[in-house]
This record gives structure tokens, C-alpha cells and sequence, in this order.
């Protein structure tokens, strides 16, 4: 009667803890999708200003049409991807930055474009509209950091023996962090036309 006793206790132990481990799971998930709830709610911001700083260069200058259509274009690519944070992927995140950075590069040749026209350079909604997005970009940079701050310990929870055994069980999957853009590792040329 002891032995069956000690295996009871034994079992309720070993059930009590996976339960712990896989409430740890859920709760370090949920802090992952908070995260990169914060990293949509800023690229969103940034599509949204982009919206009014388009409608302000249209309606203020001579624009050159071929970088507004740019910056329209993979603004409308840019919302196309949708990623659920429940099951993020690196083909997913990959993509994901790969439009957002479509949507950066266009977005500066709009503003390299934008120097042509002083009248533009000095408009108050185009000057306002320009502080805003580079608020909303340290914004953006800020929520990846804090993403990747919630990947690590949830990773390294899963992945952690004996609870990757849970894990695996409820397909909690480790998940990607948020690397830079191809070629942030190159330096930027920077080149002044003193004319």
C-alpha cells in the first residue's frame, strides 16, 4: 500500500509541474504576441503617416510622379503581410521585413526626392509630417527590440530541458527573433552636392 501511495505522490508531482511548465509556456507566449502587437501598432503608424505625407507632397509640389507611385506601392505591399503572432515563423518574419523595408527605401526616395522643392522643404504639415515619421521610426526600432527582449526567455524556456518535452507536446515551437534588414551591416554613403 506505501508503493502505491509513493507512485501517486510521485505522479501528482510530475502532473503538478507539467501543469507549471506549460502555464509558463502560455504566459511567456502571450508576453511574445503583446510584443509583436506593439511592433504592428508602430509599422502601422508609420503607414498611416505615410498616407498624409503622400497626400501632402501631391497636393504642395510638382512631385515626381515615379517616387510617389514607389512609396504607394510598397505601402500597399507593406499591409499585404500579415503574421500571427502565435505562430511566427523566420520565412514569415523575413517577409515581413523584407516589405517594411521596401517600404523604407521608397519612403527615402521620396524625401531625397522632396529636396528638389524648397516651397515643400518649408511647408508646416510636410515638416510636421517628416518629425512624425522619424519619431514613428525610433518607435518601430524600440518595439523590435522589446519583441526580441520577450523571444529570448520564452525560447530559452522552451527549449530548456525537461520542458521542451512539454513543448513539443502543445506545440509550443521556439520563435524567430527580429533580425535587421539585408544589408544593415554595410555602411551608408553619405554624399553632399555643394553646388
Amino acid at each position: 500500500m506505501k508503493f502505491l501511495r509513493i507512485i501517486a505522490l510521485f505522479g501528482l508531482a510530475l502532473s503538478m509541474n507539467s501543469c507549471n511548465m506549460y502555464n509558463k509556456m502560455v504566459t511567456l507566449n502571450e508576453d511574445t504576441a503583446e510584443a509583436w502587437g506593439n511592433v504592428q501598432t508602430a509599422y502601422q503608424r508609420r503607414t498611416d503617416l505615410i498616407g498624409n505625407l503622400v497626400k501632402t507632397v501631391k497636393g504642395a509640389a510638382d512631385y515626381e510622379k515615379s517616387a510617389l507611385v514607389e512609396v504607394i506601392n510598397a505601402r500597399a505591399k507593406a499591409t499585404s503581410v500579415n503574421i500571427d503572432p502565435s505562430n511566427i515563423t523566420p520565412e514569415q518574419l523575413k517577409k515581413f521585413n523584407e516589405v517594411q523595408g521596401g517600404l523604407s527605401g521608397a519612403l527615402k526616395s521620396l524625401l531625397v526626392t522632396v529636396e528638389r522643392y524648397p516651397d515643400l522643404k518649408a511647408n508646416q504639415n510636410f515638416l510636421k509630417l517628416q518629425d512624425e515619421l522619424t519619431s514613428t521610426e525610433n518607435q518601430i526600432l524600440t518595439a523590435r527590440t522589446r519583441f526580441n527582449e520577450k523571444i529570448k526567455p520564452y525560447n530559452n524556456y522552451v527549449k530548456s530541458f525537461p520542458n521542451n518535452f512539454i513543448a513539443g507536446w502543445f506545440d509550443f515551437d521556439p520563435k524567430p527573433y527580429f533580425d535587421a534588414e539585408a544589408g544593415a551591416e554595410k555602411p551608408v554613403e553619405v554624399e553632399f552636392d555643394f553646388k
